[in-house]
């Protein structure tokens, strides 16, 4: 699994034309799923991500987690996380999971990041067509693959 985490100070969310809905401080994490990915790739980049320490404390240093400030989150698939640019020009999706494989990770990562946290999350429609508008808060953006572990 692959994620783009980005720290905000606001987001919102269209899906299909449909306002979904905002959220305030903390993070839009948008979510690839590989054909490789497993629950154990989910459950890792969950504990990982809600308490990396990317908010600032009161002295300004980024030393305190989303569980920490009690931060929102919106959760989004994004297939094109797993893009191959090799060969020429027009991205190959090969790696990226089948929704069939796909759809039931990404409910699980959502879940667990509900059991992990007391957050207000906000998530997005699978394979449709939304629009996010954020406020990316430092800027923070942070690019985490199961597979690195880094």
């Amino acid at each position: 699994m692959r994620v783009v985490i980005q720290r905000v100070s606001q987001a919102s969310l269209t899906a299909n034309g449909e306002d979904r809905g905002s959220i305030q401080k903390g993070l839009v994490i948008l979510l690839g799923v590989e054909e490789a990915d497993t629950q154990a790739d989910a459950d890792w980049l969950v504990n990982k991500i809600v308490n990396m320490r990317i908010f600032s404390d009161e002295e300004g240093k980024m030393n305190q987690s989303l569980l920490d400030i009690e931060g929102s989150l919106m959760i989004v698939s994004q297939f094109t996380l797993h893009a191959s640019t090799k060969k020429g020009n027009r991205p190959s999706f090969i790696k990226a999971a089948r929704p069939e494989q796909a759809i039931p990770l990404y409910e699980h990562f959502i879940q667990s990041c509900t059991t992990l946290t007391s957050t207000s999350i906000l998530t997005g429609v699978f394979g449709a067509d939304m629009q996010i508008t954020l406020t990316n808060d430092g800027p923070v953006t942070i690019t985490i693959d199961s597979k690195e572990r880094e």
